[in-house]
């Protein structure tokens, strides 16, 4: 492309439907209001969404390698804007559950191509750069989302949190011409394996989801994960007897490759903390108002919007890996000092710590989806960026049980204010400290840190 500047601004316009849904937290209590719903029944709303675009994300790159990640991205923005419109008309809740999971589809379509039409723009020399480029979107959308969300919700109501992403997709959708479409190869399409891994990521989805439910029986959750489990055992049997699996398996008997994807999982899991509990912090315990919240929540997305090309610095100096390594343990230490914060701690101080955090997001991201894109064929680059944003909805679906399920179990004992600290305080010493101990034990594995180039399988 003579401008790749400019097809990374289409690619980045498109994957911001994505990370703007944060806009929707902002809407739940009008949304809730309008359908007339207990608060617990809310909860499907991102169940549904979540479940769709997480199981469905690597075949969406799978089909992207195949026949062409324009034309995956192009009807990607086209679902999205239906789905969007039907939630914003829905004239009940079921019919919007319905919407939500076709935009689910949408954003599986579109989001899991968007990394491997960035790397496309640029020469192969300058992926770092282009993967930079890309999670600086996501990350600058993210921190708009909520207060485009208060923004919207004030001035027309929850519908527009919808509305206003039609418009966007559309424009996208008219400027992708502009975007390269090679020819793709010919080669078949593992049908079979494609339902099972759906299968198994949406079975294994729900289990996280349903964990968190306290009137769902803990049995239920436990045996869809078992289910999850044996689906990866089926996949994995019928992917070692195809000539082109959705994703080779063996590619998982490497540590070099396993670790950094593990540590994306948890380092996601570990941050999500921020979101999850944090706003509860800043508003109940340091008294600040809901603008005071934002502002200060969002320095973790500026952190982020700061990490990523940081990040595209640093792999060209000291290599992805030690850049990944960086980045979590900036997360990680950016994590556990929150651990220790009270009713007295400065504002500034709990700011710094969400800056560090976003950093280590930021740094992350970029190097261990360079990872997993120098790891696998070029032919393969809708299946690398998908898993790479594959294990970062993972690590966020997890994190939202594991973590709650860590503040309630600390803030037992406890009454009111107390309660929540305590609560607060052991899920950030947990979710820092822990992730510090696993990267820390990650070095048993000396060779998965060092610059030597991975093997590149397929």
């Amino acid at each position: 492309m003579t401008r790749p500047q400019l097809g990374l601004v289409i690619v980045g316009l498109g994957a911001s439907l994505a990370p703007l849904d944060i806009a929707v937290n902002v809407a739940l209590p009008a949304i809730t209001g309008h359908f007339k719903l207990a608060l617990g029944d809310v909860q499907w709303l991102v169940i549904c969404y979540v479940l769709v675009y997480g199981s469905l994300m690597l075949v969406a790159g799978k089909l992207g390698d195949l026949f062409g990640h324009r034309l995956l991205f192009r009807l990607g923005l086209v679902v999205s804007a239906i789905g969007c419109a039907a939630c914003a008309i829905a004239p009940d809740w079921p019919l919007f559950l319905w919407a939500r999971a076709a935009q689910g589809i949408g954003t599986a379509l579109a989001l899991s191509c968007t990394p491997a039409l960035a790397t496309s723009l640029f020469p192969e020399s300058q992926r770092t750069k282009a993967l930079a480029g890309f999670a600086s979107t996501m990350a600058l959308a993210a921190a708009l989302g909520p207060f485009l969300g208060g923004v919207l919700v004030e001035l027309w109501g929850w519908p527009a949190v919808y509305w206003v992403r039609v418009p966007i997709a559309l424009v996208t959708l008219a400027l992708s011409g502009f975007l390269p479409a090679p020819k793709p190869e010919s080669r078949p399409f593992d049908a079979a394996g494609a339902l099972l891994l759906a299968a198994c990521m949406s079975t294994l989805l729900l289990s996280l989801v349903l964990s968190q439910r306290r009137e769902v029986p803990g049995l239920w959750a436990a045996a869809l994960f078992v289910v999850a489990l044996a689906l990866v055992a089926l996949y994995v049997r019928h992917a070692n007897r195809v000539p082109e699996p959705i994703i080779r398996p063996a590619l998982f008997a490497d540590a070099r490759f396993t670790v950094p994807n593990v540590l994306n999982v948890l380092a996601n899991l570990a941050g999500f903390s921020i979101l999850l509990l944090t706003p509860y912090y800043l508003t109940n315990v340091l008294k600040l108002t809901a603008l005071g919240s934002g502002i200060v929540l969002a320095m973790a997305f500026a952190g982020s919007l700061t990490g990523a090309p940081l990040s595209a610095f640093l792999v060209r100096r000291i290599g992805q890996r030690r850049t990944v390594f960086a980045g979590v343990a900036f997360v990680g230490l950016g994590l556990l000092p929150l651990a220790f914060t009270g009713v007295n701690t400065p504002v500034l101080v709990v700011a710094f710590l969400l800056v560090l955090e976003g950093i280590g997001q930021g740094l992350l991201t970029v190097a261990y989806t360079d990872i997993v894109t120098a790891t696998l064929p070029p032919r393969d680059r809708g299946v690398a960026g998908s898993l790479s944003l594959l294990t970062r909805t993972l690590g966020i679906v997890s994190g939202a049980s594991v973590l709650t399920a860590l503040q309630a179990r600390g803030a037992e004992g406890f009454a009111g204010m107390a309660g929540f600290l305590a609560g607060y305080r052991l899920a950030f010493l947990v979710a820092g400290g822990g992730l510090l101990a696993v990267l820390l034990l990650s070095c048993l594995w000396p060779r998965v840190w060092s610059n030597k180039e991975a093997t590149r399988s397929g």
